[in-house]
């Protein structure tokens, strides 16, 4: 399973939360490309609720990555 930024926008805004059954559908309701699809299904098959996207992807980036409100630190 291969996850990057431009992957995981097509399941951001997913109405979280979801199982494994409801992502899928609701990637290909909005047109998620065939990689996301993949991704998807290489999920363990299970009832398992995912609470947010950080459950599916466990590297996704957030506003701390990207050092977003710390300006001191960058002077």
């Amino acid at each position: 399973m291969y996850w990057n930024l431009d992957l995981a926008r097509y399941i951001a805004d997913a109405p979280w939360p979801v199982t494994k059954d409801e992502l899928l559908d609701y990637a290909n309701r909005t047109g998620a490309p065939h990689q996301v699809i993949e991704n998807l299904n290489d999920l363990p098959e299970s009832d398992e609720i995912y609470e947010s996207i950080d459950e599916v992807w466990p590297d996704y980036p957030t506003d701390e990555d990207f050092c977003y409100g710390d300006e001191e630190m960058l002077n």
